[in-house]
């Protein structure tokens, strides 16, 4: 039974852009959160970030010594402005001062990773209207600038 619980959670996926790491997980569970905390060290993943509500103990996550911060916001929809500024502010502390840091994220099923079509007509208007309120500036390892918008 367990094997089979695993063939249906996708892998995580690594997403790396101009000096910056991020790692799009799965949704552990209680009985997966030993392994899903190695799987996280190997990505050298600093922060996890959970934009769905709670379902599992986060102390063991942070025992390994990675933060969690909570911003759950309802499946299906877009960030709420607030979020947004965390987030952004968030890759600026974070990229800036450890360079080469991996920050982690993960909703409920994370089946966007992977499916066509995944995302739905409000996420879409939302990125179509998106523009950036900040840049985020930092100089990665090599001493060059970089921005995200």
């Amino acid at each position: 039974m367990g094997r089979l619980a695993n063939m249906n959670r996708p892998a995580a996926v690594e997403i790396a852009y101009e000096g910056m790491r991020f790692l799009i997980t799965h949704n552990p569970t209680n009985a997966t959160l030993n392994k899903f905390t190695e799987e996280l060290k190997k990505f050298e993943v600093s922060t996890l970030v959970r934009v769905c509500d709670a379902t599992y103990d986060k102390a063991p996550v942070e025992k390994g010594g990675i933060e969690v911060v909570d911003w759950p916001f309802d499946d299906g929809a877009p960030p709420p402005t607030q979020i947004v500024d965390d987030w952004l502010n968030l890759l600026k502390t974070k990229f800036r001062d450890e360079p080469g840091c991996c920050i982690a994220v993960h909703c409920v099923a994370g089946l966007g990773r992977k499916r066509r079509g995944a995302f739905n007509s409000k996420q879409l208007l939302y990125l179509e209207k998106y523009r950036p309120k900040m840049r985020l500036r930092f100089k990665d390892a090599n001493g060059h600038n970089c921005c995200v918008q």
